[in-house]
């Protein structure tokens, strides 16, 4: 088994080198291209509008683009729209015959992964001096550090909470019996909350993170306008519906007097309610914005998936180890969950290492950028678990499979204890690096 899992991180290893070897520049947020004024233009007159144009086709975001005078007001007249049959070009009309002076246009979209992207830009009319940002009077056009740090808190819990949803995987398929258990139905009713929680979460503070503001703006209600227009805010809504269903499914599957023939369509029902939850991440995270979308977006679900399943079976199993459980009652268990947690592992490390090789640019960014050395932590944390995980399976082999007496059964079920409750902390810590890696741009 040390042999198989020695193998396996050599396998990793290699197809992240020759990835990253061989990466194209990887797919970051939306870029400005050019504008109409230019960046620093000096007019003879006043232009009827000012246009933006985008290395993405975002939509009509509105109140995305501001133009400001001297003294900070906005001089804009009517809502963002595109001018032309260039999808990718975005403009605003100004109000008619504006003075001479320094204008100053500040932009935020939301791109395709759904992270704000901000910028300004300066043109003069006349011959006065051109104003920049330092010198603008209006808000700041970076991320408030609270509501970051709240967003990428809550995007961690979500994370957790999806993990804890793949636990009903092990209580369906691994252990039937501990549909009964307490401990066991309580995780899985955590993950449905934690779940809930951090979409309306995440929701609220997309809007305050987009606009460059504090957590105090998450109930404005033009902020939740502006995050209903956009995919995230409806696939937030569509992931909180997901819950709410599998919320019911749930309920009904941990049901002990459930009849074969309903428990089938209520597990189909299941599969289709979580396959929506997981959907929601991976179509608003970096894979969706990579050229080749379809491939990046099934991988990103592949691993997601893998992950849910492999670490809610794992959080489900300290849960029945720390009940001091028997060997008669935890071998069919673990028999059962070891398979399943092999081949979860290999499709993470099949599709991670295609996700590498799209999102990372090159070799020099995994140490001088902060998102490749998130991502080399992240490959160490899961090595590591790895590692520990080999611990568990030879516990397993060793001592379950109820060879060499009851003595020798009980203290490998100590040490399968241990390791996994370890495991079970490394996940943590690996769930929170994904978290932050989502929430930066892989060529920052």
């Amino acid at each position: 088994m040390t042999r198989r899992l020695f193998a396996l991180l050599a396998l990793l290893a290699a197809c992240f080198g020759v990835a990253v070897l061989t990466a194209a520049p990887a797919s970051a947020h939306v870029e400005l291209l050019s504008s109409n004024p230019a960046d620093g233009a000096r007019l003879t007159s006043a232009p009827a509008r000012v246009s933006l144009t985008l290395s993405e086709n975002i939509g009509i975001q509105p109140n995305s683009i501001k133009v400001l005078d001297q003294q900070g007001t906005d001089v804009v007249a009517g809502p963002v729209f595109q001018p032309g049959e260039v999808a990718e070009e975005v403009a605003v009309g100004l109000e008619p015959d504006l003075p001479d002076g320094s204008y100053l246009v500040e932009y935020a979209f939301v791109s395709t992964d759904s992270h704000p992207v901000r910028g300004t830009i300066a043109f003069v009319i006349g011959t006065g001096p051109l104003i920049t940002s330092a010198g603008a009077v209006s808000a700041s056009t970076g991320t408030d550090p609270v509501t970051d740090a709240l967003f990428t808190t809550f995007r961690w819990g979500s994370f957790g909470g999806v993990a804890l949803l793949g636990g009903l995987v092990f209580l369906l398929v691994c252990r039937p019996e501990g549909r009964t258990d307490p401990s066991a139905r309580k995780l899985t009713t955590a993950g449905i909350w934690v779940s809930g929680v951090t979409a309306v979460a995440g929701f609220l503070l997309q809007g305050p993170y987009v606009a460059g503001r504090g957590a105090g703006a998450i109930f404005d209600p033009a902020l939740i306008e502006a995050t209903l227009r956009v995919a995230y805010g409806k696939l937030l809504l569509l992931r909180l519906a997901a819950i709410v269903a599998l919320a019911v499914i749930v309920r009904r599957l941990l049901a002990g007097d459930l009849p074969d023939r309903l428990r089938s369509r209520y597990e189909n029902l299941g599969i289709a309610a979580g396959f929506i939850v997981m959907l929601s991440f991976s179509a608003t995270g970096h894979a969706v914005a990579d050229k080749i979308m379809f491939l990046s977006v099934s991988a990103d679900l592949a691993h997601f998936g893998a992950m849910a399943v492999w670490v809610g079976g794992l959080i489900q199993l300290a849960v029945l180890l720390r009940g001091r459980a028997s060997a008669s009652e935890a071998e069919p268990a673990l028999a059962r969950f070891h398979p399943i947690a092999t081949r979860s592992i290999v499709i993470m490390v099949v599709s991670g290492a295609y996700l590498g090789f799209r999102l990372v640019p090159s070799v020099e960014a995994l140490w001088t950028s902060a998102y490749g050395i998130l991502f080399v932590a992240k490959l160490t944390g899961f090595a590591t678990l790895l590692l520990v995980a080999n611990v568990s399976r030879n516990a397993v082999r060793r001592g379950i499979s109820g060879r060499g007496g009851t003595g020798v059964v009980t203290a490998d079920l100590r040490k399968l204890r241990i390791s996994v409750g370890v495991e079970v902390l490394i996940v943590a810590v690996v769930l929170a690096l994904a978290a932050a890696l989502s929430s930066m741009s892989p060529t920052g």
